[in-house]
């Protein structure tokens, strides 16, 4: 019988797939659910147990982790009338590792501790790279003793983890990043349109610019998929428009006021109009070449 902690899993899409598959390679009995059970099945052939719900998931398990589409999935899976708190043992943790809502991090996180459970709130950044790579960055809000007690999970999918204060930092935490994401966004398919209309050589300018002042992680990843016209999500547009409004809601909440982020979310939502919310963030130059009357090509 394994000494590890036993893990449940909730949400197997582009990112929680490769997560919750690091954890069953580092020999942690898991258990898993998904609304769509074939997600699961890789991760059933290597092992891991199936469970009819999210309550099935917390009977079954001393940690659960979650990563799911939005605030409203969060709180179905966790605090819902059959989520995971429901099925936890005393003593359980819940680690939601979506990007999601402060406040809703902070009343998961009370409504647990009332039943004698600690949930902490975990979302991350690095994309479906990061995921695949086991290099994630990720943002943890909530009691530090719940904290250290799961990082060697952590440290398993991630390779920088903060542990950022009191239930709902961490979210907070990764609602900044989201904020600067958007500007890298903006610099990456700007700039390349720009070469492109200037009649620069685009892939060797952005080979170029990848190892200066102007590089990111964006420009060295998806920069290199808009070369090839490869829209596919390593984050959904969907879902960026998600963290940009929750990153609104607690701009107006602090009496904040960020243009950068207000236009991001204006173009995206252009993205989505036309159909286009289930491709990748990258898919962005292509509205702003169409603002200009101008089509993105691909560069070789």
């Amino acid at each position: 019988m394994s000494d590890k902690a036993r893990i449940g899993w909730i949400g197997t899409g582009v990112m929680g797939s490769a997560m919750a598959g690091h954890l069953l390679a580092a020999g942690y009995p898991l258990t898993v659910h998904s609304r769509t059970k074939s997600k699961c099945q890789p991760l059933l052939d290597g092992g891991a147990a199936w469970a009819a719900s999210p309550a099935e998931v917390g009977e079954a398990s001393d940690i659960v982790f979650s990563i799911v589409g939005y605030p409203r999935d969060v709180e179905e899976v966790t605090i819902g009338g059959h989520g995971c708190l429901a099925g936890l043992s005393e003593g359980g943790i819940i680690c939601d590792m979506t990007t999601s809502s402060p406040a809703l991090a902070r009343r998961i996180a009370e409504e647990a501790a009332g039943r004698g459970r600690t949930a902490l709130d975990a979302p991350v950044t690095g994309g479906d790279i990061g995921a695949r790579e086991a290099r994630l960055s990720i943002f943890v809000g909530g009691e530090r003793a719940a904290y250290e007690k799961i990082l060697p999970c952590l440290e398993v999918m991630g390779k920088k983890i903060l542990h950022c204060g009191e239930a709902g930092a961490g979210q907070s935490a990764k609602l900044a990043n989201q904020v600067a994401i958007a500007g890298v966004m903006f610099s990456v398919c700007e700039s390349l349109l720009f070469a492109q209309e200037a009649g620069i050589d685009v892939a060797k300018w952005r080979d170029l610019v990848g190892s200066g002042a102007a590089g990111s992680a964006a420009m060295n990843t998806l920069g290199v998929r808009l070369l090839g016209l490869d829209y596919e999500p390593g984050f959904f547009v969907d879902h960026f428009i998600k963290d940009l409004g929750l990153c609104l809601e607690e701009c107006r909440r602090m009496g904040l006021v960020l243009p950068g982020t207000e236009l991001a979310e204006e173009l995206y939502r252009s993205v989505q109009a036309r159909g286009e919310g289930g491709k990748g963030t990258q898919i962005l130059i292509k509205t702003l070449a169409e603002l200009s009357g101008k089509t993105w090509k691909a560069h070789s």
